[in-house]
């Protein structure tokens, strides 16, 4: 505890860093506030029947990254998930388009005009989800609800609603320039946050009308939850050092000795990208439905519209193995880094500099992948052995999956940072040991 408070007053000591959580917090609380504001011409005291439709599947997902935007008509109503589909639709074009390929190898010059790019698609991805977030509510509110009605409040709407998307982007920006962490993670962290007081509360009064054993069992969630969060700060951390020798160096007439130095390969390189890609594909029978109820289907639609049915979960755990390959292969070059020892005059020890590097590290990058990939399906499924285990559907998605592993990495990405400005200005850092490592170790963004 006195470590703790000694830790609050250095940071307080330090201008810019005080200057930048300052930053931070008032543009969360903007962004807080702003969730609060519902869609001009909607009545907010009748939206109970839209917060119950977003209490479970696809929408209660939306709903909770959106810090409950969704379900209160609120003008930031589809908050950054736009951004964050634009942003991963670039990183595809990246692949397989070769202007993108170009852009990404222009440094500054080409990442301002790839942010602009994606800037443009998430404006064009808007017009497309705000008239049809407004058809739900049409269908979900009684006439009663909507002062205004017809094309001048379909019009308004979809303006509010796209401006309430990029000015929430916009503040992203700001943390991430002006603040403390990645401004788009923290937004959505924040998002899932503000959710969680709302479903403790619904869990604990769940469990207070069982009786035999009900806060026993409220207890024991809290434990497991623990060991949960445990494992997903390790699987975020975790790396595997390759050492490399750098050949000996003349300076003047002077010869210095060759130094060795590690790369960390990380166990989980592609993040929480694998997941959302597979939830992705996993709501596409569901909508293609018709969003349906699960009681009113049959066959293949109903298996995959059963969050906590075997077939649904197993496609899902074994799509995360397959796209956390695929996006590691896609951000992790082996080829490159290979290039890279070779230009500064390096190897590694007992492997043969070219073909023979290249093909090592892609090697060791499948062997360390696979337990990552493995640990990355269980906890995209642990939400659903949650709910068969009776906990509140909102919840078990604490339990893992995204919510989860974006929760881990955006607190230790700011907490690397914090501690970062501490040991720059020769302060202790927020461990007694070793340092903290973010997702990147760097302190780099998730998207």
């Amino acid at each position: 505890m006195k470590k703790f408070i000694e830790t609050l007053k250095n940071i307080y000591k330090i201008e810019d860093l005080r200057s930048r959580l300052g930053i931070t917090l008032f543009l969360l609380l903007i962004y807080r506030l702003g969730s609060y504001v519902s869609l001009p011409g909607v009545d907010p005291a009748q939206l109970s029947q839209l917060e119950s439709q977003t209490s479970e599947g696809l929408l209660g997902l939306l709903d909770m990254f959106s810090g409950g935007a969704f379900s209160k008509a609120s003008i930031f109503a589809l908050g950054i998930m736009p951004y964050i589909s634009a942003s991963i639709v670039i990183q595809l074009l990246g692949i397989a388009v070769p202007y993108f390929q170009r852009l990404q190898k222009e440094g500054e010059s080409g990442r301002r005009k790839i942010n602009q790019l994606t800037r443009y698609l998430t404006v064009i991805i808007l017009i497309f989800q705000a008239p049809a977030y407004l058809v739900n509510l049409h269908v979900q509110l009684p006439e009663s609800a909507f002062a205004i009605t017809g094309t001048l409040f379909t019009v308004s709407s979809t303006l509010i609603l796209t401006a309430g998307s990029m000015f929430v982007m916009w503040l992203g920006e700001r943390i991430t320039d002006k603040g403390v962490g990645n401004g788009i993670s923290m937004i959505i962290m924040i998002g899932i946050i503000a959710r969680l007081p709302h479903s403790i509360v619904a869990e604990f009064a769940s469990r207070i009308e069982q009786q035999g054993g009900g806060m026993v069992m409220f207890l024991l969630e809290f434990v497991v939850l623990f060991f949960v969060f445990m494992g997903s700060i390790l699987l975020v951390q975790g790396t595997r050092k390759i050492p490399v020798q750098y050949a000996k160096r003349i300076v003047g007439n002077k010869q210095y000795g060759g130094v060795r130095q590690y790369i960390p390969l990380k166990v989980n390189a592609a993040g929480v990208m694998p997941i959302i890609f597979a939830q992705a594909i996993m709501f596409i029978p569901i909508s293609l439905a018709g969003f349906a109820k699960s009681d009113s289907l049959s066959g293949f639609a109903a298996a995959f519209s059963n969050h906590t049915g075997f077939w649904y979960n197993l496609t899902q755990f074994l799509l995360v193995i397959l796209f956390t390959y695929f996006y590691t292969a896609i951000t992790v070059n082996p080829m490159q880094m290979a290039e890279d020892m070779k230009k500064n005059g390096g190897f590694i020890p007992g492997v043969k500099p070219g073909k023979k590097t290249v093909e090592f590290l892609d090697t060791i990058m499948s062997r360390i992948t696979l337990p990552g990939s493995i640990f990355l399906g269980i906890v995209t499924i642990l939400p659903a052995f949650a709910m068969l285990a009776g906990i509140n559907q909102q919840f078990a998605y604490f339990f893992g999956g995204t919510s989860l592993l974006i929760l881990v990495g955006v607190v230790l990405d700011t907490l690397q940072q914090i501690e970062s400005h501490l040991l720059m200005r020769h302060y202790d850092g927020l461990m007694k040991s070793g340092r903290i490592k973010g997702r990147s170790g760097t302190g780099g963004a998730m998207y």
